[in-house]
């Protein structure tokens, strides 16, 4: 491990917010980063209306990100005041990820055939890359993980780990992959959508406790 790799602080994103006091409790616990999905056919979706209600709560410095699949440019424009990244978990274009003036995060499932040396360069634009585990026709969320020791150590671009991470396995995550950030939504749940704080505090101190060693 690298000199810069033992002062990197691991980011934390929690994804899948419906609730105002889960965001209240998180922002507390000093989480980097919240996510909405706005992926209508997902149970932890948000309308417009909720995000920009949830949204209008975050504090500076913590980023709201947006969850898109394949979205329309009308629907990602639509929901652009209210979010400060975009992370894209479809088939969209590097194009089409870059088209909208805001950071971006391209989200690649880890199926068998995939190249990520190939993929950082396709996507060569993005601020990082997140990598979740595969099920053919569910794009992500899935409460899975993969095998971590598929991703090259080289790699160009930042990398998000995500993919059925918990508080009990992800201080051996941070410690095996030494990601950019990591990101959970199910592994901090008492039911879909509905955080759970002990499940939340734990997360975050066992990534802090990782980044210590």
């Amino acid at each position: 491990m690298s000199d810069t790799q033992r002062m990197q602080r691991t980011r934390i994103k929690f994804c899948g917010f419906t609730r105002q006091d889960d965001i209240d409790t998180a922002v507390a616990l000093g989480v980097d980063a919240l996510g909405f999905v706005m992926w209508p056919k997902s149970s932890r979706s948000v309308d417009v209306e909720q995000l920009a209600r949830l949204a209008a709560s975050v504090p500076a410095f913590v980023s709201r990100v947006g969850l898109f699949v394949d979205p329309s440019t009308e629907w990602v424009e639509t929901c652009l005041p209210y979010l400060d990244v975009l992370q894209f978990h479809g088939d969209e274009t590097p194009d089409f990820c870059a088209s909208f003036d805001r950071p971006w995060i391209k989200a690649l499932r880890m199926r068998d055939s995939i190249d990520l040396a190939v993929e950082a360069e396709r996507y060569a634009q993005s601020q990082a890359l997140l990598l979740d585990a595969y099920r053919p026709g569910t794009p992500g969320g899935t409460g899975e993980s993969f095998d971590w020791s598929r991703i090259p150590a080289t790699l160009v671009k930042p990398v998000i780990l995500a993919g059925g991470l918990t508080p009990e396995n992800v201080s051996q995550a941070v410690g095996q992959v030494r990601p950019y950030a990591v990101d959970v939504s199910g592994g901090i749940e008492a039911s879909r959508g509905c955080k759970d704080t002990p499940k939340m505090a734990s997360f975050v101190r066992q990534v802090a406790l990782s980044d210590a060693r």
